[in-house]
């Protein structure tokens, strides 16, 4: 199994929210590394914080369009995801599911029946990190979205994997040097 974080690692981020379909593009490269993933036989799920609903930016409709279109381009590619698990809470809501909380990581082991020590997370954020930490899953960073401007900010999580982009973390990841 792998975990994804989704804005900044597999779709383009933006600090004023990916808000609709429109607004989902995926990150050249991303949706065949998935597929890579799938076609190895990998599990592959989704933890996603969404606090544009808790703010009233989208409706949990407009993010189940944006995944709608997500799957749609992925499938056109040969490839699916297992999960997709969103905290749709703002931050001042202090919830379990929001990361760096590990909340939905928890959910995901729960759900596949697998122990996070043996599952890598591929964020682009610290808090992705954080989460990952927090239940002892395999933290690794890709430098789009926001990943070269976390590794600039926090120069201590250079000691963990980090890569380009999530291509080249799938392609370490199937050749072994890391969990899957």
């Amino acid at each position: 199994m792998v975990i994804l974080d989704r804005d900044g690692v597999i779709n383009e981020d933006s600090d004023d929210y990916v808000k609709s379909a429109v607004d989902w593009v995926p990150i050249p490269g991303s949706l065949e590394a998935i597929t890579r993933l799938n076609h190895a036989g990998i599990t592959v799920t989704v933890a996603t914080n969404q606090a544009g609903i808790g703010r009233g930016l989208f409706t949990v409709e407009d993010l189940n369009q944006m995944h709608a279109k997500f799957q749609h381009a992925l499938a056109r590619v040969g490839g699916h995801i297992d999960g997709i698990f969103f905290c749709p809470h703002a931050p001042e809501a202090h919830c379990e599911c929001r990361k760096p909380a590990p909340g939905l990581l928890r959910a995901i082991s729960l759900r596949f029946a697998v122990p996070l020590s043996e599952v890598p997370f591929i964020g682009d954020s610290k808090r992705d990190l954080d989460a990952a930490l927090a239940c002892s899953a395999q933290p690794m960073l890709v430098r789009t979205g926001k990943g070269l401007r976390t590794l600039q900010e926090h120069p201590e999580l250079l000691q963990y994997p980090w890569f380009d982009d999530l291509a080249a973390a799938v392609d370490d990841l199937l050749v072994g040097s890391h969990p899957a």
